[in-house]
């Protein structure tokens, strides 16, 4: 993962950029069920995926930096729960891919209980980007991931990486599936390239409308 002196470059800045960043802090990794994070201070959103779903690239993209999140030949080199933060007001963190194959189970294993100690753990969550390769039907991880942000009530943003694989011929009918498998209307995700920026913007602005969010947790917490 980045190191402080890789996230702390501005990127350039474009004229009605929803997200402008001005700094980016790295300020560590989880590494266990539990374990040390950083205080719990300001608003969080957190990025979920399968292992080779594209999360790095969509992050150098968001943020635009080019390190920010290395991007690895190895889906599944990040093990640890990493947080930044980022212009002072909020924490983007950076979950770890599941769902890897060649990684051993028992380390998949260990990544579950990582990911729901966060997920359960954390009052100033705001909401969860789930990112889901448009090319390929949800798999059991997915779905599993899926269901237990269900479960737990978390304000859930959908995003399709790899929009540019497709042909435009394939985009509505693939769209279409993928609504139905996941019970979703079109309009409820967002197409995201980060090879062409398609969706950049429009993936900049759900966040900062989640993170402007009272916490669903205390929310809950409150009615309950």
């Amino acid at each position: 993962m980045s190191d402080a002196d890789e996230t702390s470059a501005p990127g350039a800045e474009k004229p009605g950029d929803p997200l402008v960043i001005r700094s980016l802090d790295f300020l560590g990794g989880m590494a266990s069920q539990g374990g040390w994070r950083p205080p719990a201070e300001l608003p969080e959103v957190a990025f979920a995926g399968r292992s080779n779903v594209g999360k790095s690239s969509l992050l150098n993209r968001l943020i635009n930096r080019k390190k920010f999140a290395r991007v690895s030949n190895t889906p599944g080199r990040t093990r640890e729960v990493n947080f930044f933060k980022v212009n002072g007001t909020f924490v983007l963190v950076d979950l770890p891919g599941y769902g890897y194959a060649r990684i051993s189970k028992e380390k998949r294993a260990e990544w579950k209980p990582l990911i729901e100690s966060y997920l359960r753990g954390s009052p100033q969550l705001r909401g969860i980007v789930q990112l889901l390769d448009v090319r390929h039907d949800p798999t059991n991880d997915d779905q599993q991931m899926l269901d237990f942000l269900g479960e737990l009530g978390v304000p859930t943003l959908v995003v399709l990486t790899k929009i540019d694989k497709l042909r435009p011929s394939e985009r509505k009918q693939r769209l279409t599936a993928l609504a139905a498998m996941l019970g979703l209307d079109d309009d409820q995700m967002i197409r995201f390239s980060a090879v062409t920026g398609e969706g950049r913007d429009e993936l900049a602005e759900a966040m900062v409308a989640l993170l402007a969010q009272p916490s669903w947790k205390a929310e809950k917490e409150s009615s309950s």
